[in-house]
């Protein structure tokens, strides 16, 4: 499998993180402020080239009964301009309780509420690109185009 780029959308900040060369395990890498424009995509696509990645996976926000609310829309938008901008495949990921997994992860690990605070969104990207990446190993279905 290529390396991937995993991403935890919204509307202030993106998480991001990557896979190995292998591509089985994920890592954080790191959060981006989000003002909106290009510059996300700029940023996104010079992460890319330099970690070589030549898949990315971004988290889908959907409803705990299945549905796709205003989030998973702006999700799935931000994901289909982001395939545009850097040439790179993109799927979706549902990304179900991701942050609130992440949240948890990092209490039990001691992490201060100020230091959660700054790691979350890029825990959350790597939960959610670490679910993508044992799928694929189990030969299962990835994620779902744009």
């Amino acid at each position: 499998m290529p390396r991937v780029l995993g991403i935890d959308y919204g509307a202030r900040r993106i998480g991001l993180a990557v896979s190995d060369a292998d591509g089985q395990l994920a890592f954080p890498l790191e959060v981006l402020e989000n003002p909106g424009g290009r510059a996300v995509f700029e940023r996104i696509g010079a992460v890319c080239e330099e970690k070589g990645v030549e898949r990315i996976v971004v988290g889908l926000p959907v409803n705990m009964n299945g549905s796709r609310g205003e989030a998973a829309e702006q999700a799935r938008e931000f994901a289909r301009r982001l395939e545009a901008a850097t040439g790179i495949p993109v799927d979706t990921w549902d990304e179900r309780l991701s942050s609130r997994e992440a949240e948890r992860v990092l209490i039990e690990s001691g992490a201060s509420r100020r230091r959660r605070r700054k790691v979350i969104d890029k825990m959350a990207a790597r939960l959610i690109l670490q679910a993508y990446l044992d799928r694929a190993a189990l030969g299962g279905q990835q994620g779902t185009r744009g």
